[in-house]
């Protein structure tokens, strides 16, 4: 400890003592176990108390925990933990006898102080930074502090509850190192006193009839299992493995969610999934046994699985594909006849019915070469009518469970659909399975994919939706009055079909697919999000279809779609709904980028009133259409799709006028999203060599920096120097592809051509621009002038060669004038620049000092222990003249 700090430490100690001193906030508390927990770790605890008397003296106050207030006794806790985790200050703080009044029964235990969650919060992470050696285990054991964490899980916060529970695993995990280390393969009977303790806890809470202490057991063993895979866990899933087996034999079955994370916990364990250990019967088990919105869930994670039986791997795609199963049935068969034509096309797809899936993964022991079971989906047009009925009571008890589960369902699906495929999920040959060619973190998707009954299923949903589906059964008609106008199944329904356009199959169904979408647009019914959802699924199928053989950008259905559509959005544009307008024109922005040359769409679009329309709405009240009508103004006029009547004897008044007006933007506009997508507009036009920026680009960017460097939005600034750095690119001949953050500097320009383009670049005011960022206030300006600079001083390098030293009157006034910038007074421009002294004064700044100063953190001069015990003094009164950090 700096010796500084030791003199403070008394006077801060006697403060947190004194129950009468203002206490700084958590924060400062937080900072300060941060900084005692780097000594302790780096050096001896003990050594820190016989330095620091103060700190024994501090904990003492605990003892009588009703004259503290609960963070600071709550700190206090924590920071004896912190001390006591080496063993010898363990047994120096065991001598005073005050570890058992901190942490046992005569501490806060069960006094006024305990009512207060953070108490019982800071008791619990002192125990567990306590517990790191074999003593620390004698003292819980005999201490009774287990039986409080055992009723801690069960307590009122969250966040305590959650805490006792780690605290248990870490004990467990701690108690069993030295025994496992040697025997690995011990029995739970011959464990530790404290393991079997705890073990004993778990089996007695998973025999319990009431569902919370259930719960507390299973999310012990989830953490227990997700965090270590030492052999011992193999022995201990073995042994309570029958007691998990046993909640599925109950009705319902208690704790569904927590049984499927710690199913899913144990699969992923190296030391657990590669053994025979029942644990594929268990899981082909469970989901036959939940209903379809928990097994959902389990079913996602076992297809995440890298080893896996393809029975198991089967089952649960069918479970996830059940729910659109009940979908197409309902819509496309009459009642009874499940099987018949429709939704029952071949893919390749196990489906397993509950029982038959269980009984094909018992007996295996795990071996994922077996159970190829080669069925179609969906189920019900292989498995028989009683499929049928038990799949639409699982959809249709409710609405809410209804909406629930489709919505599950499609979102398990879109994770999957963008996948790349694994192996085969049934048929075929019987090998293994291949080596997997995604992380165990990532889904695998089955393959083949049934890309057409998805995408069928997808459509059907969406028809159910807007009223536009023909039931054909008393499952489809409850289908249509739980799903009709559902703005939250619709969406779902959105986002699914829109990754799917990734996949192939019939034409038949992509016409569908462009129907649907078209429904959905021009709908009045659908809702401003439906809407938006709508746009983006349209452009994901667009950007996916086929190009023609015969040449052009679209394939004809797509042709057809977006010159039916393109009648339809002025509507939209002049919808009451801002943000119907706002969709409506990011969709108008990003065809016209991907489709402005082709010669169909320019037809369609320059036919209708999309262009006008577009120019209006850069005058609309709500500032994010406004933003996005720049945009989409920016585009069409670079694609020469902007049109406004004009003489004939001016053919360019359109684009100057519209220069014009995004000009205004940028120097009116109240709001800031508009006058940034203006920047964004003119840096692309000059990085694009726009017909209007190129007829005079120096006045044209003279203009626009001008008009930035004023602006209060940092972001519009920043914009602007990006402006200039594409400007000086140009000029200079570097490629638009170079970053200033390169670890190589550019190469430097030829002196003639440095000579030439330093004029320009003072007539624009460029340089009186980047040296005011270069002193802004806001960091990512100052940053983004600074890299500006150093690229500019290292392009003129051979200039700056050739012209040597120089320290004249200009350099003198630049240098003086930059002072005054710097210490805040930038009332004054800089004036007219010589090229020699901008040169001479980019090469005298110590911009790369500037640059890592700017990288630091915005506190890094006041972060230091020293500042922080100074500021919790000065709050406490003790250190009057010192100001407190603003951070």
């Amino acid at each position: 400890m700096d010796p500084e700090c030791s003199q403070l430490l008394p006077a801060l100690c006697a403060v947190l003592a004194d129950p009468r001193q203002p206490v700084a906030d958590d924060t400062c508390l937080e900072k300060l176990l941060d900084w005692f927990k780097t000594i302790a770790d780096a050096g001896s605890s003990l050594l820190l108390l016989q330095e620091n008397p103060c700190l024994v003296t501090l904990l003492c106050p605990v003892l009588k925990p009703q004259d503290l207030s609960p963070r600071v006794l709550a700190f206090l806790l924590r920071l004896a933990g912190i001390l006591a985790a080496q063993e010898d200050c363990f047994q120096h703080l065991q001598q005073g006898d005050l570890l058992p009044r901190l942490f046992g029964e005569a501490g806060p235990l069960g006094g006024a102080a305990w009512t207060a969650p953070t108490v019982r919060s800071g008791w619990i992470q002192g125990l567990c930074s306590l517990t790191q050696h074999p003593s620390a285990l004698c003292f819980l054991a005999h201490s009774g502090a287990v039986d409080t964490i055992f009723s801690l899980q069960g307590d009122s916060s969250l966040f305590v509850a959650s805490a006792a529970g780690q605290l248990l695993v870490h004990i467990l995990g701690l108690s069993m190192q030295a025994p496992a280390e040697g025997h690995p393969s011990l029995q739970p009977a011959h464990w530790p006193a404290c393991a079997q303790k705890i073990v004993g806890h778990i089996e007695e809470s998973l025999r319990a009839t009431a569902t919370p202490q259930v719960t507390q057991a299973l999310n012990v063993l989830t953490t227990m299992f997700s965090h270590c895979h030492d052999p011992w866990t193999q022995v201990l899933w073995v042994h309570l493995s029958p007691l998990v087996a046993c909640l599925l034999e109950k009705d319902p079955v208690p704790a569904a969610h927590s049984l499927v994370d710690l199913l899913l916990s144990v699969a992923r364990s190296p030391v657990l999934s590669s053994s025979s250990c029942g644990l594929w019967d268990t899981l082909a088990q469970t989901l036959s046994r939940l209903r379809a919105s928990q097994a959902g869930p389990l079913a996602l994670g076992i297809l995440k699985l890298q080893e896996c039986p393809k029975a198991l791997r089967a089952q649960a795609f069918a479970v996830l594909l059940q729910p659109l199963t009940c979908v197409l049935e309902a819509t496309t068969q009459a009642p009874g006849l499940p099987g018949s034509s429709g939704p029952g096309l071949q893919c390749g797809v196990a489906a397993i019915g509950p029982v038959a899936s269980s009984e094909a993964c018992a007996g295996r022991g795990g071996d994922p070469t077996d159970g190829e079971l080669p069925l179609a989906w969906p189920p019900g047009s292989v498995g028989g009518t009683a499929d049928a009925p038990l799949t639409a009571g699982m959809l249709l008890p409710s609405k809410a469970a209804c909406v629930g589960l489709l919505c599950q369902t499609l979102a398990h699906l879109e994770l999957l659909q963008p996948l790349v495929s694994g192996a085969p999920a049934c048929g075929g040959g019987g090998g293994a399975w291949p080596a997997p060619t995604l992380p165990l973190s990532q889904p695998q998707r089955p393959s083949p994919w049934p890309w057409a009954p998805l995408l069928s299923a997808a459509v059907t949903i969406l028809r159910l939706c807007n009223g536009s589906a023909t039931p054909t059964s008393d499952t489809g008609t409850h289908l249509c009055a739980f799903l009709a106008g559902c703005v939250r199944v619709q969406r779902a329904a959105l986002d699914f079909l829109g990754t799917l356009s990734q996949g192939t199959g019939p034409q038949e169904l992509v016409t569908q697919v462009f129907a649907i979408l078209l429904e959905y647009l021009t709908s009045p019914d659908s809702s401003p999000t439906v809407l938006k959802k709508a746009f983006q699924a349209t452009l994901q199928w667009l950007q996916s279809s086929p190009k023609p053989s015969g040449g052009g950008d679209l394939e004809p259905h797509a042709q057809l779609f977006l010159r039916e559509l393109l009648p339809v959005l002025p509507k939209r544009l002049c919808s009451p709904c801002w943000d119907v307008r706002d969709s409506g024109l990011e969709f108008l922005t990003q065809t016209v980028r991907r489709w402005g040359g082709q010669a169909g769409f320019r037809h369609a679009l320059l036919a209708s009133e999309v262009p006008e329309l577009t120019e209006q709405l850069l005058r609309d009240p709500e500032s994010y259409v406004r933003a996005s009508a720049v945009a989409a103004m920016g585009q069409l006029s670079s694609r020469g799709l902007h049109i406004i009547p004009a003489s004939p004897g001016h053919p360019g008044a359109q684009q100057k006028s519209l220069l014009e007006e995004l000009l205004h933007i940028l120097s009116t506009d109240s709001e800031g999203f508009p006058r940034r997508a203006v920047m964004q507009v003119f840096t692309q036009w000059l990085r694009d060599s726009h017909a209007d920026v190129a007829a005079d680009t120096e006045h044209f960017v003279a203009r626009v920096l001008r008009v930035a460097s004023q602006d209060l939005d940092w972001e519009v600034r920043a914009q602007g120097l990006e402006l200039a750095l594409v400007f000086l690119e140009q000029t200079l001949g570097q490629p638009s592809s170079s970053c200033p953050y390169a670890m190589t500097p550019p190469a430097a320009a030829p002196p003639s051509l440095v000579a030439q383009a330093l004029q320009p670049f003072c007539r624009v005011q460029l340089f009186d621009f980047a040296f005011r960022a270069l002193f802004d206030c806001d960091r990512p300006v100052a940053q983004k002038s600074c890299d500006l600079l150093l690229f500019l001083r290292a392009k003129t390098a051979s200039y700056s060669d050739q012209q040597g030293s120089s320290s004249g009157p200009d350099v003198a006034s630049l240098e003086a004038a930059l002072q005054r910038w710097q210490a805040g007074d930038q009332g004054q421009p800089l004036g007219d620049l010589e090229p020699e002294a901008v040169v001479a004064v980019l090469r005298s700044l110590d911009l790369e000092g500037l640059r890592g100063a700017l990288a630091e953190s915005s506190d890094h001069a006041e972060q230091s222990p020293l500042s922080l015990l100074q500021d919790m003094l000065a709050t406490a009164g003790i250190l009057g003249e010192n100001e407190a950090d603003c951070y």
